[in-house]
């Protein structure tokens, strides 16, 4: 169990019950102290059972969790970056957080056709006749006999 919710952007909540932690030993910073104590954090969540979250939301956290989502669509954060069990506590729900955000982002709108204007396609047509210009005074002089 967790210690408490979880509250990302846009409203989302997600309840301490829907997080499982394992602690692990860690091989990171932590002197003689390392192979005593476990510091490292697994942070377990647990998205397609979630009902904190929205379908739209769930299937791309799923997307954005890559490697760390197994094929049942628990997402698993290991921590290990600090020498406290509670900073790599802090560090696994700020980057679920993190993930949870970006995945909640509303679409972007859609994209407007426009036209170029006027004076923008005479400017192109001009400066591609100058250029043809140039290119064809590269050629071969005709000798006039």
């Amino acid at each position: 169990m967790s210690q408490g919710a979880l509250y990302a952007a846009r409203n989302i909540v997600i309840a301490g019950w829907e997080l499982k932690e394992n602690f692990i030993h860690s091989a990171g910073p932590g002197g003689q102290n390392v192979n005593k104590v476990a510091t490292a954090v697994q942070l377990q969540f647990d998205i397609r059972q979630s009902p904190s979250l929205p379908e739209r939301v769930k299937s791309r956290l799923i997307r954005f969790g890559g490697s760390r989502v197994s094929k049942e669509g628990v997402l698993m954060i290991e921590a290990r970056r600090h020498r406290t069990q509670e900073r790599n506590r802090a560090d696994a729900r700020d980057r679920l957080t993190e993930l949870i955000d970006a995945a909640s982002e509303p679409p972007p709108p859609p994209r407007r056709k426009t036209r170029p204007s006027r004076g923008a396609v005479e400017r192109r047509l001009k400066s591609k006749s100058i250029r043809a210009d140039i290119k064809k005074g590269r050629g071969r002089i005709k000798k006039d006999d």
